[in-house]
């Protein structure tokens, strides 16, 4: 590190030390949203109440908040430190993983005996960096950790600074507790998830795999679904789709626009990106899909249901297969390969018809699916001479679905059906990506489940304007936490 860098790093903690003076708990307003109707507001864990834990983890939260890791840059180095800092105040000798200049990861464990076993050990994950701002959009400063109404605003309120202040409380509280683990319980503080480039988990792994080895891991991915008030099931990730991104060029001769051709690039471009915009791709289910909705049929009404369950009939199938992707975003990028265009460059000046004009393809493809079949199927629908279909670098790895025969799935869908009045745990296959992807492909039986109880508008924010964490659904997600992980890895 550098003198500048070291000044800047020590201004930081500095900031913090102030920030963390703050009473956050004591703004809460008595409504607490979050705790959902005809479920239980926070009670005792099998580790002890955590209703404690959970106030003095708003604090870490908030302060996690304050520390801007928008990645690009990232610059988790702060945040790493101070998550140091806060293991450090427990006695919990932590491990900061330098992997950029200015990007650095979190590891510390609880041993569970002398000798290691990774093969049994706990993995609790979650990312530092969050993705960029709109700050002009914003209601609030989104690294201010503003409370209000009982919400704590702020980018990574939920994704995913809310699951590492979560983790860092149940971690905590095991060592507080002085609970008799049965297996080793590993922290992890990740950096560069938002954008997976040579400072993430893949470096990570290839790293340092023996300070982080695990046989089960619990991350983000998966979310518990609020409708009217309660919950209506946790969808806890078992998988994930694959992320490409395919450049869409067109190219002509430039000129000047006072005098337009018919083989202006930016026509073409347009052309091609209205083909593709009306274009989707055929229902395919994979095994996690199928059970996902075999699970949600007999949750949602009498209409949505009926659909559901005639998905994969043969006489009213494609028309049960339009009704429910057309119900809900959602559910139409868990049945199909996706491609949304995301991005457009063009021109060097107004009165100037450019030489070349792109668009980015974001593309999401079902497990088992490959990018291949997309590029042959959109280079037909455009038919264009002029426009070129170009794979990007840097896409995503297919990695196997973790077991929904696993004693630590079991653990997860019990404790989440006891804590949440017998709302059921679904099999979920996520449409965004997540750190899990490259622990499976290291045999990790990984599940996403953020914990906390959320509303459509609350899972929205993420990451849009007005990130937001109701702080009722904050606490109970703790206590879920703590609840999970004190069943599977406290011996009894």
């Amino acid at each position: 590190m550098n003198w500048n860098r070291l000044v800047q790093v020590l201004a930081g903690i500095a900031a913090l030390s102030m920030a963390a003076s703050l009473p956050v708990a004591a703004q809460v307003a008595p409504e607490r949203p979050g705790i959902p109707a005809g479920n239980s507001p926070v009670s005792a864990s099998p580790s002890g109440d955590t209703s404690a834990i959970a106030k003095e983890a708003h604090g870490w939260l908030a302060d996690l908040i304050k520390i801007n890791t928008s990645n690009p840059p990232g610059n988790e180095q702060i945040a790493a430190m101070y998550v140091t800092g806060i293991l450090a105040k427990e006695g919990i000798k932590a491990e900061i993983l330098d992997m950029a200049p200015g990007r650095s990861a979190v590891v510390a464990r609880l041993r569970s005996s002398a000798v290691a076993q990774p093969a049994r050990a706990l993995l609790l994950v979650a990312h530092l960096d969050t993705v960029p701002v709109e700050k002009a959009r914003w209601s609030v400063d989104p690294f201010g950790a503003v409370v209000k109404d009982g919400y704590l605003y702020g980018r990574g309120a939920i994704d995913d600074k809310g699951m590492v202040a979560a983790n860092l409380a149940v971690f905590i509280s095991l060592k507080r507790s002085m609970a008799r683990l049965n297996r080793d319980v590993i922290f992890l503080a990740t950096d560069d998830e938002e954008a997976g480039g040579d400072a993430s988990i893949r470096m990570l792994i290839a790293k340092h795999w023996e300070k982080i080895a695990a046989g089960f891991a619990i991350n983000e991915g998966g979310n518990v679904f609020l409708k009217n008030g309660k919950v209506q099931y946790a969808g806890v990730q078992a998988d994930e789709k694959v992320a490409y991104n395919i450049a869409v060029v067109a190219r002509g001769p430039s000129g000047h626009a006072s005098q337009p051709t018919k083989d202006n690039a930016v026509v073409h471009l347009a052309a091609a990106l209205a083909k593709i915009g009306g274009y989707a791709a055929p229902v395919h289910f994979t095994s996690i899909v199928r059970r996902y909705f075999e699970g949600l049929a007999p949750l949602e009404d009498d209409e949505i249901g009926k659909w559901i369950r005639s998905m994969e009939t043969p006489d009213r199938g494609e028309h049960a297969q339009r009704v429910i992707s057309d119900a809900s975003p959602l559910w139409n990028a868990m049945l199909r390969d996706t491609i949304a265009p995301t991005m457009l460059t063009a021109g060097v000046a107004n009165n100037v018809i450019p030489a070349e004009a792109r668009a980015n393809l974001n593309v999401r493809l079902l497990p088992g699916d490959t990018i291949d079949r997309v590029l042959n199927d959109l280079t037909k629908l455009v038919n264009d001479p002029l426009v070129k279909l170009e794979l990007q670098p840097n896409s995503g790895l297919a990695a196997p679905s973790s077991s929904l025969e696993s004693e630590f799935y079991a653990v997860i869908t019990k404790v989440v059906s006891q804590e949440f009045g017998g709302a059921p745990a679904l099999p979920f296959q996520s449409t965004w990506l997540t750190d899990s992807a490259q622990l499976r492909l290291h045999q990790v039986q990984a599940y996403g489940l953020v914990p906390f109880p959320l509303s459509q508008d609350d899972l929205k924010r993420m990451h849009g304007n007005d990130e937001r964490i109701p702080l009722g659904a904050f606490d109970k997600g703790v206590e879920v936490l703590a609840k999970i992980v004190t069943e599977f890895a406290v011996a009894h």
